[in-house]
Order: structure tokens, then C-alpha cells, then sequence
């Protein structure tokens, strides 16, 4: 079986010094390839680095993360635009892209000083996708109105809603504004979780798989440190939930990912 994780943060700091490793033990555990989010330009250089270091099974992804938006969203954007410009120009002759613009999006759970800013950061954005063809990766906690009102400003783009908290009606309505993902991680493995009602709920032609690579560790292995290889975990998970082969899992969600980020 082979499977791709959509979501994971291998420069973390959890990981430094094991990287190689990391990817090592992904590969032993049928995780082909890894897509790497990117969050700010504190980041962004040793990303797109390791990124450069393993092209056959690393891509990445350009954006601005809600929690690192403040007054001065522009010029980091700026600094995100700049440094696009220059790493495709360094890629041209060997056809290398980012994948998506992301990891985007909303979040209020630590407050909402930035609330505005954090929302004309995602418009930009939201834009700069549609003018790249590009789809979109989003993280959105407990923001799911404010999203809604944004993307209806931005109708009829693709994208994954990373890490996906919301509830199968707001899929639905997801669904109406354009071509909508969900991605499924550790969380669907945690017992009462309600994330395993809308899986039963979501037909499994429009989920993808991800860790979130440190966070969100799926059982067995919960409390612990996540990583690309925990994937199958999830499958089986979604498997049993969907009354399934893990294979088929692996075949669909694999497939799922390869069409939205074009791989």
C-alpha cells in the first residue's frame, strides 16, 4: 500500500537532527510522499532546504499561518512572495513547484487581537492561490463563520481543510463555494471523537490523509510524538469506520491527493 501524508512539519524542532531518519522510518511504513506546509519566514528557509535535499518525496507548500499574522502581515507576505520568486527561478530547468498555498487560514483560539488582520491575510491569499492555479491548505479552529464569509468572497477554488473540526453540514456548505477536501488525521483514532461520525458521513472520495507531524498523535501511540509512518493508524481507522480494506482507503485517499495537489 502506499499512501501520502498531507500535513506534516518535518523541520519542527521536535525533529531536529532526526530528519533523515524521519523520513526513512515513513518510507519503511508506505508513506510515499510527504507535503510540508509552510508557516512563516522564521521557517520557511529550512523547509524549503530539506524540501530541496529530497524533491522525490518531500513537496512543498508557500503561505502565511493565521497564528503568525499580526500588524505586520504585509511584510511578511512580502517576504513569502520574495522568496517564492527567487526559489522557483533557482528550480526553473528542473520543473520544481510549490503545491499549494498553505498552511492558511483562521484562528481565534488564542484570542482575536489579529482578527481582522488574520482575515484580510487569508483574502490575499485566497487570491494569490486563484492567480497561480494553485489550491489552497487551510487551518481554521474555532473560526468556521468568518471562513464561510471569506470564501464566499473567493468561490470556486480547491483546497484541503486541514485537520478538519467541523461538522458535516459545514462541509456541505464548503462543498457549495468550491472543490473541498477534507484532511483526517490522529484525531479520528482518539475514542468519542466526533470527527468519526463525519467520516462515516463524508464519502471518502473527498478525504486525504495527514498527520500534522509533531501534533495530533493517533492511538496507539497517543501522547507521543507524530510522525509520517503513525498514517497507516489512520487508515485502519477510517477503514473500520467506512467498513472497508485499508486498501481501499489507501488507494482512494492516495488518489484524492494526487489530484487536488497535482502530483
Amino acid at each position: 500500500m502506499k499512501f501520502i501524508d498531507t500535513h506534516c512539519h518535518i523541520t519542527d524542532e521536535a525533529f531536529s537532527g532526526e530528519e533523515e531518519a524521519y523520513i526513512e522510518r515513513a518510507l519503511q511504513s508506505g508513506v510515499g510522499l510527504m507535503l510540508q506546509p509552510d508557516i512563516d519566514s522564521r521557517e520557511r528557509e529550512a523547509m524549503f532546504s530539506l524540501v530541496d535535499r529530497h524533491p522525490d518525496v518531500l513537496k512543498p507548500m508557500i503561505g502565511l499561518y493565521p497564528g503568525s499574522v499580526d500588524s505586520g502581515w504585509k511584510e511578511e507576505i512580502e517576504s513569502m512572495a520574495s522568496f517564492l520568486e527567487s526559489w522557483r527561478a533557482s528550480h526553473r530547468t528542473d520543473g520544481m513547484d510549490v503545491v499549494a498555498v498553505g498552511e492558511i487560514g483562521l484562528d481565534y483560539h488564542e484570542g482575536k487581537e489579529f482578527m481582522q488582520e488574520q482575515k484580510d491575510a487569508l483574502a490575499w491569499q485566497l487570491d494569490f492561490a486563484a492567480s497561480q492555479g494553485l489550491p489552497v491548505n487551510i487551518h481554521l479552529r474555532d473560526a468556521m463563520g468568518d471562513f464561510i464569509e471569506v470564501l464566499s468572497q473567493h468561490r470556486g477554488l480547491r483546497g484541503n481543510m486541514h485537520a478538519y473540526s467541523g461538522s458535516y453540514e459545514s462541509f456541505l456548505e464548503l462543498q457549495r463555494l468550491g472543490d473541498w477536501y477534507i484532511g483526517v488525521g490522529g484525531v479520528v483514532t482518539f475514542k468519542k471523537a466526533s470527527l468519526a461520525e463525519v467520516v462515516a458521513k463524508v464519502p471518502l472520495e473527498r478525504i486525504i490523509l495527514e498527520t500534522d507531524a509533531p501534533y495530533l498523535t493517533p492511538v496507539p501511540y497517543r501522547g507521543k510524538r507524530n510522525e509520517s509512518s503513525y498514517i497507516p493508524f489512520i487508515a485502519e481507522r477510517i477503514a473500520v469506520i467506512k467498513g472497508i480494506s485499508v486498501e481501499e482507503v489507501a488507494e482512494v485517499t492516495t488518489r484524492n491527493a494526487r489530484e487536488l495537489f497535482g502530483l
